[in-house]
């Protein structure tokens, strides 16, 4: 058992934090970012308690001794909640919370309510609503103090306390509009992304560990205002921006939303449509904050999601942002590893070099020879592709240029011998 300092915040819910070491994972590290989560969500967490099993008890996830032990802690630092760090089955639900004199959710709840506070998009709102109701629908027997009218606070947050007291029928009827809503929002987003493909639009995607700096990184390269903090799931909305590389060509940047630990199969279904982006992505950029001591299992936890989202044969770059907090020096790349730093531009003309090498090769150098009547199609060619010669000839304008497959197939008749 671990007490914390409290601290001098009157609005934050005072919270214990409980945990289970069966040997499965690191404790220790998990906790911590528990703590963080806890805070993100607007927690003062004021103690900690562990207990080593075998496996957990499945009336109360802890033995019964140890269940007591957590009650008079809860009552000795007057904490109003308590947060497992694991998902409770919904019989441990019930048994705690008859058991503890205050609310209890776990670990997905706390995520969940995250991300409600959080979600800013129509798509991001509905993807939680319908997140937070499946996994709450069997829980709702075990949930009273949490659900309580009078009540409110972390895990309560989203569809609203009304709606989850309301009969299951109504729940799954909720259920069933939120998936077919979604379904027309899917249906949208691959009708962009194919007309993307048709348009030879190439993508990148942002993806990792979160507050590994991904929208830090969007605004550095494109400018694009987006919300970056130094928190926990700052962003869940899809930011799409156009990002032009060292050879001439335009991609679309794509920040997604970040990855944790442990993260909850729900939240990985629930967010699938725009997870998918990074699905359907040329090249992906898998950040991890450098200064982070667990950085290698930050990244190998985002690489296991990539593979379960069906990323396999997409080309990954392994991206250390936050370089600066490590070294006063900037750091070359190694292989497809790049060490940058977002907030002070450290790498980033490396990194640009490294999406070029990385994206399919479908971009070739010619040399054409414009009438003066195609000032306009020449005109798009210097923007869109990279010009290294042009010259201005009696029969028009003689261009060697690189051009992606859309204006190879515009400029083919133009195209000289060499």
């Amino acid at each position: 058992m671990e007490l914390y300092n409290t601290l001098d915040e009157e609005q934050a819910e005072r919270a214990v934090l409980a945990a289970l070491d069966t040997e499965e994972y690191d404790v220790e590290s998990s906790l911590a970012e528990l703590a963080e989560l806890a805070a993100t969500a607007g927690a003062q967490v004021v103690a900690v308690l562990t207990q080593k099993r075998e496996a957990p008890k499945k009336a109360t996830y802890l033995g019964s001794g140890r269940v007591l032990e957590l009650a008079e802690l809860c009552t000795a630092q007057e904490a109003e909640l308590v947060i497992f760090d694991c998902e409770l089955s919904p019989t441990q639900l019930r048994n705690l919370e008859d058991a503890l004199p205050c609310r209890v959710i776990d670990r997905t709840m706390l995520i969940l309510d995250i991300f409600a506070a959080r979600a800013r998009s129509a798509e991001g709102r509905l993807q939680v609503e319908l997140a937070q109701l499946q996994y709450r629908l069997p829980r709702l027997a075990g949930m009273g103090k949490s659900l309580s009218r009078l009540g409110g606070g972390i895990g309560t947050r989203g569809p609203g306390e009304t709606k989850l007291e309301s009969d299951r029928r109504h729940i799954h009827r909720r259920i069933a509009a939120l998936k077919e809503r979604l379904e027309e929002v899917k249906r949208h987003r691959e009708g962009l992304r194919a007309r993307r493909r048709k348009d030879g639009v190439r993508t990148v995607a942002l993806v990792g560990y979160t507050n590994a700096g991904k929208s830090t990184l969007l605004n550095r390269l494109t400018d694009a205002g987006v919300l970056a903090e130094n928190m926990l799931f700052a962003t869940l909305d899809t930011t799409a921006r156009a990002l032009t590389l060292p050879d001439g060509q335009t991609v679309l940047l794509i920040d997604t939303v970040g990855f944790v630990r442990r993260l909850p199969h729900h939240l990985v279904n629930a967010f699938r449509s725009t997870l998918e982006e990074a699905v359907e992505a040329d090249v992906i950029l898998n950040l991890c904050d450098a200064g982070s001591p667990e950085a290698d299992e930050h990244l190998e936890v985002s690489r296991n999601l990539l593979a379960e989202l069906g990323c396999g044969e997409t080309p990954v770059l392994s991206v250390l942002n936050k370089w600066d907090t490590v070294s006063d020096e900037p750091h070359e790349r190694v292989g497809n590893t790049f060490y940058i730093s977002a907030l002070h531009g450290w790498g980033l003309q490396e990194l640009l070099a490294g999406i070029v090498e990385a994206l399919p090769p479908d971009r070739r150098r010619v040399t054409l020879l414009f009438p003066f009547s195609e000032g306009a199609l020449a005109e798009r060619c210097r923007k869109e592709g990279a010009v290294e010669y042009e010259e201005y000839v009696p029969e028009g304008l003689r261009m060697t240029v690189t051009l992606g497959p859309v204006l190879l197939d515009l400029t083919s008749r133009f195209e000289e011998e060499v």
